[in-house]
């Protein structure tokens, strides 16, 4: 007990919280024998009313004074005396005056919450200091001037001021980060800013003043620029005219140049008409000389269906690559390593994966798909054929026609939510998919190398079929390791590994993870999801981070944080401080497992 007390806040701290409280009761409040609040206790030890602290009751972590019938003022230069404060709740009392700058003094200050009073006057500027808050509540109150400039506060997760009378315009917010926000209700004026979508016209209305998107009032066009002097309009249409006078010069000798091109264009040998067949980016056949970026060079033409290799044997009698390049082909995709196409030969629909950017010799690549292709997997797409030359290395799959995981986590499905159970299942197939390819493929060197949501595709039964293994060039694993985990140093780069190259599947393996649970696209490799989750979780607020159309439906929150542990362990920032897959594959496999027989027992008992 010494060592409690001594550990506990000290006197000071003590006698600045009894004097905030004596200036925010100013007597309305009702004090009974356990209601602390004095120097004789301690707020800890002795549990003053609406206090919560620490694990080891030695500082004050929360105050929490909802509907307590408050009439003062807020001394904020007092109670953040308690440097450990994380959350104020001050909701539904009747507290009057301002909300004083010394309010940034709270550094660690997360959650603060003033609805419902009777608060006035301007908001402090001093509030884009607290650069670790993420809820923000002054709804119902007198507030009035302009918003606080709070881009700075990067975490920012709410801000609700509505019915207040705020005035002038709304500064910038991090709107792709905020969950809540909604300054309905005031004098503000001027454009809404860019919301990227998230929000509602219900977030802004009740202000005359303001127009633009989301709102349906549009904003009247910017007046127009006072005239110009007439011997500046003289000077200004001079360089006008002799831009235009240099513009046309060069259109005149594009045309030429084009005109010469096309002039020893005709001037050279006639080739073989199967040499100018293309895959087409327009989704058709292109005629001779009308080559798209991915036809074949003359070089390899003489040996294309000897270079294309058939490995489904379901297709061997109907697939030729002749076909295959005369094909109609669809664009579906394109990024920094390849496109991917749509095509239909001979009433199959398959998938053409064309990489670019890949020094690897023809026998190598050859070599590689033959070895992926024997570690077949029920949760792995199969390899159907492939083809490399010099020039051109293509990869063929059958077409999924349920689209990737991405898709449905993130477009909409005319409002159904994509249900707990199939996302837990997705993360067990995944993960048992690729753990199975780590431990066949470790000793030949070969990750999956580009783990992300789109590359998960759902069958026929909407089950998670692992795409486009192995298909990343070797020479550009530095560079997507050093993209994708940020937590390795740029003097780093030359001490990553194939092991490196592995322990970066696990990171995107868990930012898949955090994606099925929180519902959120990844951005710049997942970096920045993994960074909001992790900042969330040290702030032990653990439950904000997940997915709230699955708590409304029902979902099991347990197991949803079982799995997020499992998710923040392969996010690790140490690659060899991340689990193997074999062991993320039993750990789900468990909570799966503890899932099915959850709904087996409720079935039976309903």
């Amino acid at each position: 007990m010494l060592l409690v007390l001594a550990g506990s806040e000290t006197p000071e701290v003590r006698q600045a919280l009894v004097k905030f409280m004596n200036k925010i009761s100013l007597g309305n409040i009702s004090k009974d024998v356990n209601f602390g609040w004095n120097l004789s206790s301690d707020p800890c030890t002795n549990k003053w009313e609406g206090i919560t602290c620490d694990s080891r009751r030695q500082h004050v972590r929360n105050i929490v004074l909802d509907q307590k019938n408050l009439g003062g003022v807020l001394d904020a230069a007092s109670v953040c005396e308690a440097t450990s404060l994380v959350v104020l709740s001050l909701n539904e009392n009747e507290i009057i005056g301002t909300l004083p700058q010394e309010i940034s003094n709270c550094r660690r200050l997360t959650h603060l919450y003033l609805s419902r009073n009777k608060f006035s006057s301007n908001l402090p500027s001093s509030l884009s200091r607290l650069s670790n808050l993420k809820r923000f509540v002054i709804s119902d109150n007198a507030f009035s001037g302009q918003i606080p400039d709070m881009s700075r506060i990067s975490g920012l997760l709410t801000f609700l001021a509505e019915r207040n009378q705020l005035t002038g315009q709304i500064p910038e917010f991090d709107f792709s980060n905020l969950v809540h926000f909604n300054v309905s209700y005031n004098n503000l004026t001027g454009v809404v800013p860019d919301v990227k979508g998230h929000f509602s016209s219900s977030s802004f209305l009740g202000n005359p003043g303001l127009c633009g998107v989301p709102l349906p009032s549009t904003c009247p066009p910017a007046p127009s620029p006072p005239p110009y002097p007439v011997a500046k309009k003289e000077k200004v249409s001079f360089f006008i005219y002799l831009g235009y006078a240099i513009l046309g010069l060069i259109i005149i000798l594009l045309l030429v140049w084009k005109l010469f091109k096309c002039i020893r264009k005709k001037r050279r040998k006639s080739t073989p008409k199967d040499q100018n067949k293309t895959i087409s980016s327009a989704g058709e056949s292109k005629a001779p000389g009308n080559r798209s970026e991915y036809s074949m060079t003359s070089p390899e033409n003489s040996m294309l269906s000897a270079s294309f290799e058939i490995l489904s044997s379901s297709l061997a009698n109907k697939l030729r690559f002749e076909d295959l390049l005369r094909a109609p082909a669809e664009l579906i995709g394109k990024g920094k390593h390849g496109s991917v196409y749509k095509v239909n030969v001979n009433g199959v629909t398959l998938v053409v994966k064309r990489i670019r950017g890949w020094n690897i010799s023809k026998g190598d690549f050859k070599k590689r798909m033959q070895r992926i292709h024997r570690m077949q997997h029920p949760h792995v797409l199969p390899l159907v054929a492939f083809y490399s030359s010099k020039q051109e290395k293509l990869t063929v799959y059958k077409y999924q026609q349920n689209g990737s995981l991405f898709k449905h986590l993130h477009s909409s499905h005319g409002g159904q939510v994509f249900e707990w159970a199939s996302r837990l299942a997705i993360a067990a197939s995944v993960a048992e998919a690729l753990a199975y390819m780590h431990e066949g493929l470790q000793n030949d060197d070969i990750p999956h190398g580009n783990m992300t949501s789109t590359n998960i595709l759902l069958n026929d039964d909407m089950e998670a079929c692992l795409s486009e293994y192995g298909l990343m060039p070797d020479n550009q694993d530095q560079t997507v390791v050093a993209q994708s985990d940020h937590s390795i140093r740029e003097d780093d780069l030359v001490a990553i590994s194939t092991h490196n190259a592995f322990k970066m599947d696990v990171y995107s393996f868990g930012v898949i993870l955090l994606e099925l649970l929180t519902g959120k696209p990844v951005q710049a490799s997942g970096y920045d999801l993994a960074r909001w989750v992790n900042s969330v979780v040290r702030e032990e607020w653990t439950g904000e981070v997940l997915d709230k159309c699955l708590i409304t439906d029902g979902a099991n929150e347990e197991r949803m944080i079982n799995l997020l542990q499992v998710a923040l362990r392969c996010i690790n920032p140490s690659p060899d401080a991340r689990p193997h897959m074999k062991e993320v594959a039993f750990i789900i496999k468990s909570i799966k497992e503890d899932e099915e027989k959850s709904v087996s027992v409720f079935s039976s008992e309903v």
